[in-house]
């Protein structure tokens, strides 16, 4: 009911911002000078769309083995996209030959990671008004 593509932020900008905007600075409150950064451009973008080809998720996946803001719209939650979103971000990061993905997991959704593999490895922190914890996924 949706697909998952590579993409890069140049290509797919305008999709992955409406996402990112309606998740991180409408619905959760970010600042917007806190969500924008410099390291879009650098990035592997994932984008999920519906059939129609509509944007419905997104993560991007850094250089230094991070993923990052992860974000599928209210509507679509509990179907799939997010665990589809993360499964290839494994598969690009395993492609890759990377030894193990970190995030900075807002802690409501610790327990996603947990049931996907990812291990705990610091305290809870405030990211952007929101408690976070990091996690680390290692590949065999």
């Amino acid at each position: 009911m949706f697909t998952i593509a590579v993409t890069t932020w140049h290509k797919s900008r305008t999709s992955l911002s409406a996402i990112r905007e309606k998740v991180f600075i409408k619905e959760q409150k970010v600042p917007i000078a806190l969500e924008w950064d410099d390291l879009d451009e650098s990035a592997v973008h994932l984008l999920a769309s519906d059939l129609g080809g509509s944007p419905i998720g997104c993560a991007r996946l850094l250089s230094d083995h991070k993923l990052g803001r992860m974000a599928v719209l209210h509507e679509y939650r509990i179907q799939g996209v997010g665990s589809a979103l993360l499964q290839a971000a494994v598969e690009y990061a395993v492609e890759a030959g990377w030894r193990h993905i970190e995030i900075s997991a807002q802690t409501q959704a610790i327990g996603f990671y947990i049931q996907s593999g990812f291990i705990l490895t610091s305290g809870e922190y405030m990211d952007a008004g929101i408690p976070h914890r990091d996690m680390r996924l290692y590949f065999n």
